[in-house]
Order: structure tokens, then sequence, then C-alpha cells
């Protein structure tokens, strides 16, 4: 063989040698994914799967799940609950926000390793009295080793934050300013910082137990003591168990019998409380100082005033603030919220239905204005059925039935007759205890004795949405803004006889609420319907009734109300100063059990005072009985 032949065979080995050589760098370059640098495609979704399933567990609080899935579990689940506990958090999300890529400094730590890829992702933390506060960050993923099962974030601080260090944590900071209170009409305050004590037991010292439980009992606050018991027995014995908070005047009025108890723990701290119209001014939650309810709840932004808040870098070790990532605005104070409420006519509300003792409210309107006087309910901390009572009004609603006949052209002195009984389509009608006044009774003596008989028995003069055009006059049949939660009445057009003879008593589908009914006893006083404010600073626009009723319309009214004090059946408030005219109700309604039962109506207004007002008392009763004596304690006690 010749040199050159020599020659010519080793340049084709050397290129059969160099293409081998190609073809084995292209298959590790496929293998290893190094295709410019980012792992390739399934390296990279194989690392943005990972990064989810940590984000994902950090997002729905399960972080030691979270920690489980980085090169440090430890570390990082130290991290991860001091950062929660710090933040207060009411939600946390993520969203990936672009392709792994190889770490810019990949000079040194877990970065150097080769495969190693960036993840980024946004974090958003949702705070409390801040909303939603958002980053960018990057989770560091490597591949497992050794047969372990997909990848791992590489764990620093700097995954939670990128500028947190080792050693620290994220804390939230906040200014709570001082809430406002809610004011009456005269501005004292009719809900504000209030004295409270906070009951507890100590079990190692509790040497009486039942002695304990009778004095808790005597509270009459609804602890379930037998229940306590069983928690006491079950805490350890150096650990205060609480019981209950109570307002001050509880508390001093049973300090005595309390003190005396071995074992029962007291602490004085301030919350913001109703002092009056506890139902509708409404609740503060003590711990996270917002309304719950009521004005409270309605009117929290105002009263609660801009919060201050800043997130910072925090030393763990110190808890001395480092470095500022997010400062919100600077603390402002509340603004009080102004209402009507007049806190003489509200303390005589009060107290009547303390003296009551049921399921009951009063309110009292100003005819002149319509401002909310007093919006009283028992229980005191139940349901505002003052304001949003939805009650069929029974024969009070005679007032408006009356106004339709009036305005119809009948007179109060026109015959109309008052029989036991009437039959409409084979339904009978009849009066309260079955009475019956004659066929001679006038308009004016039915209103007065509250004869339903006397109304029904004259459908013709009635048209099906009589009522409801009517009620309109009062105002009843529009949204009231009142700048409170109301239920501002409804009387519903007529579908058959039967309904149009109920709606005329005030039943079927009729409904109000107390207020709806001081308001229509306000509108016979005025002359004209003012709709209801509680709030004035509320109110844009209060509504205008649709129509309007003839001056001699409630002349007749003003006169049959007086005379049903005078002599018919509100004669309970005969003796009352102020000259109170009046009209009386009980309207009938089933109970969840499916029993008849009744509520107890009265309404009237002062014709020597600015105020009108109406009174119910729930399941049971008549209104010149039951709701007569209440309105009678009410109006004597102003």
């Amino acid at each position: 063989m010749t040199r050159h032949a020599r020659m010519r065979g080793g340049a084709r080995a050397a290129g059969v040698l160099a293409l081998v050589l190609l073809v084995l760098a292209v298959a590790v370059a496929l293998v290893r994914g190094e295709d410019g640098g980012d792992g390739g495609d399934g390296a990279a979704d194989e690392a943005r799967a990972g990064a989810r399933r940590f984000l994902d567990a950090w997002a729905a609080g399960d972080l030691t799940e979270a920690a489980g899935l980085t090169d440090d579990p430890g570390a990082a689940r130290s991290l991860l609950e001091s950062v929660r506990d710090n933040l207060r958090a009411e939600r946390v999300e993520f969203a990936l926000t672009g392709e792994p890529a190889r770490p810019a400094d990949a000079a040194a730590g877990p970065a150097a390793d080769e495969d190693a890829l960036a993840v980024p992702f946004t974090a958003t933390h949702t705070l409390p009295g801040v909303g939603a506060w958002s980053y960018d960050a990057t989770a560091l993923m490597l591949p497992s080793r050794e047969g372990g099962d997909g990848w791992r974030v590489a764990w620093e601080s700097a995954v939670v934050h990128p500028r947190l260090a080792e050693g620290q944590t994220l804390v939230l900071t906040r200014g709570e300013p001082e809430r406002a209170p809610i004011l009456a009409a005269d501005g004292s305050q009719v809900a504000g910082p209030s004295p409270v004590w906070d009951v507890a037991v100590w079990p190692a010292r509790l040497t009486e137990p039942d002695a304990a439980w009778a004095a808790l009992d005597g509270l009459d606050v609804g602890i379930d003591t037998d229940a306590l018991a069983d928690r006491v027995a079950a805490a350890d014995p150096d650990q205060s168990v609480p019981v209950v908070t109570l307002r001050d005047a509880v508390f001093q009025e049973h300090a005595g019998a309390l003190r005396a108890v071995p074992g029962l723990q007291f602490a004085e701290d301030t919350r913001t409380l109703a002092h009056a119209a506890r139902a509708v001014v409404g609740t503060v939650d003590p711990e996270t100082g917002a309304g719950v309810s009521g004005l409270q709840e309605r009117y929290d932004d105002q009263l609660a005033g801009a919060v201050s808040a800043a997130v910072v870098i925090a030393d763990r070790d110190s808890g001395e603030a480092v470095d500022t990532l997010y400062q919100q605005e600077s603390s402002a104070p509340g603004s009080p919220v102004e209402t009507t409420l007049d806190p003489e006519v509200q303390a005589a509300a009060e107290a009547a239905l303390e003296s009551a003792g049921r399921e009951a409210a009063i309110v009292a309107v100003e005819p002149s204005t319509g401002h909310v006087l007093a919006a009283a309910d028992w229980p005191v901390d139940g349901f505002p059925r003052s304001l949003q009572g939805q009650l069929a009004p029974g024969s009070t609603f005679k007032v408006v039935t009356a106004a339709a006949l009036l305005e119809g052209g009948t007179t109060p002195d026109d015959v109309l007759g008052c029989p036991r009984t009437v039959t409409v389509d084979g339904q009978s009608f009849e009066n309260q205890d079955e009475f019956a006044l004659g066929p001679d009774t006038t308009l004016h003596e039915a209103f007065t004795a509250s004869c339903n008989t006397a109304l029904i028995d004259h459908l013709e003069l009635f048209e099906d949405d009589t009522p409801h055009r009517t009620a309109e006059a009062f105002g009843i049949g529009a949204e009231w803004t009142v700048g409170a939660s109301t239920f501002d009445g409804g009387v519903p057009v007529a579908e058959s006889d039967n309904e149009l003879a109920a709606s005329l008593i005030g039943q079927a589908r009729v409904q109000a609420s107390p207020l709806v009914m001081a308001s229509i006893a306000a509108t016979v006083a005025e002359g004209a319907f003012r709709q209801p404010v509680l709030v004035p600073a509320a109110v844009d626009e209060p509504h205008h009734a649709a129509s309007e009723l003839e001056p001699g319309t409630f002349e007749a009214l003003r006169t049959m109300m007086r005379d049903t004090v005078t002599e018919g059946s509100a004669a309970v408030l005969a003796g009352v100063p102020g000259e109170p005219h009046a009209k009386t109700g009980t309207a009938e309604f089933q109970t969840e059990e499916g029993e008849l039962s009744t509520n107890a109506w009265l309404i009237g207004y002062l014709g020597d005072a600015d105020l009108a007002f109406a009174v119910v008392l729930e399941d049971g009763g008549s209104g010149g009985s039951d709701a007569g004596p209440v309105a009678a304690d009410f109006l004597n006690a102003l």
C-alpha cells in the first residue's frame, strides 16, 4: 500500500469518527435538553409542575406538604409558618408567569447545578385591612437525584420574597384608629367604647364548682353550665377557661356573688357596644374590630376610619423591622354616624318593652320631619323587628281602608252596619270575640270599635287595587332610603274577593313593619307623608308618596282615631296626657306548628306633641288589652 493510499484510509477513518462523535453529541444534547439552556421541553414541564405543586400546597395552607416539596423541609416549614402567622393573610394565591430558564447567577450554590431551572411566579397575599398585595418571585427547581420523584424547590428564604435573607420573615404591622361612635340626635353616644368584664374559670382553684355554676346561672345570659363543667374538667388545671364577657352594668350587679366563688377570674377590658337601640345599632366583632350587624356593619368604613398598614421584613430573633416592602396610607380616625334617635324617647320605649318581657317592638317618629325618634326591640339584642319586621298589621290597617272609603265619598256618619259574621265566597269573616253592633252602625262607630264585618260587608265599594292605591298615599309600595335596613311594607293587588276582604282588615298578603305603621299614624297627624329617616346624611332623596289624600280625609281620620281613645277600643290610653289618637289591631297568623296565634298592635300619635308611634307584641293577645298597656307605659314615660 502506498503512502497516499494510507492517508486516504486515515482520512476516511477520521471522518467516520467525527460523524460518530457528532451523533453522540446530538444524542447527549437531546437527552440532557441542552437546546438553548432551558432544560428542554420535558425538563421545563417537570420543573413547572414541581413549582406548581409547591405553590398550590402553600396557597391551600398545607405548609407541611409544601415544605416536603423542597430540599430542606424543616427550614421551609419554619419560615412558611412564620410568614403565615405574621402576615395573617386571608387568602394566598400564586400564578406562574414565565418559562423555566437557567438561573441568571449560576456561579455558586444550588444554582450552580447544571440542571437547575428557575421558575418565575407572582404571589398575591390578601391582607386584613389592606387588600391584595402582590410581588414577583422565583423558585429555583432541582431534579430529584437517586431515583427521587419529580423536581423539588431549592429552599432559600428568597423563595418567599426576593428581598428576604436567611433569618428574616415577613410581618404585617397595622395602626388601628379609634372607632368612631354612633350618635343620637343630641350628640350623645348610642354606641361607643364601653367597659366590659371577661369572666373565666381557673380549674386548679375551683374548689366549689356547684357554687360557681349557680353564680353563673344567676347572670341569666344563656351560659350552658353543664357544657362549661365538661370543658373545665378537660382543661389543664392551670389553663384559664373563658366563660363570658359581661357589660359593666351586668357585672357590677352580680359582682358580689361572682367574687365570692374561688376559681372565678375577672379581667376588665374595653369594647365598642351599643347603649341603646341595640338590635338596630348592631355589634362589632371583638377580634377583628369590624361591624358585623346593623348600623355598625352598614357604616363600618366610615366608623372604622383608615388603617395604617405596612409589610416589613423583620429579624426572626429580635423582631426588629429591617426593611419596608409595602406602606399603606396613614391612619385616619373614623367619623361618627349621626342618627335622629331621641335618647329620652328611646329609653321610654325600651323600658316599656322590658316591663312587657315579650318579643315586641316600639317605633316612634316625628310626623313633621319623618325623623325616627325611637326604634326599640325586645329582646334587646335580637332581631330588629322595629325596622325589619314583616307582619300582618291587622285592624291598624283600617286607617288605610277608612281613608279609601272617605276618598271614595263615604262619610264617617254613613251607615255600614256591623253584623256578627260576613261570608265571602264560602269564607266566614267575624269580629274579634264575634261581637256585633247592629245594622245602624256608622263608619265612625265601626272604626272606633274595630268592626271587621262593617268593611267586608261592603266589598262593592272597593276595587281589587283600592287598598294598594290608597296605601301609596301613605308611602307604601316603594323602597325607602332610611339610612338603615328596613321593610317598607307591601299591599299587593287582591286576586280574589276573599283576598280583598282579608286585605281590608290588614290580613292576607298585607304586611308592614312597626316603622311603616308608625309612619301611617304620622301621615294622619301631619296631613302628608314624610318618609321616615334614621341617618339623615345617608338619605339623598327620600321617597315621596305617589298620591295625596284630601285634607277632609285626614280630618275625619284624626277625629275617628281620637274617639277610638275616648270611646272605643283604645280606651286604655284615655288617661294618657298629650291627647293621644290611636287605632288598635289584632292580626291572626299561623305559627310554625300550624296553630293559630295573633300579633297585638296599637298605633297612634299625640295631638299635643310632634310624635307618632307603633307598638306590636308578637304571638298572643289583642291590640287594646295587650299592646295598649305597653303603649300607655311608653307614652306616660315621655
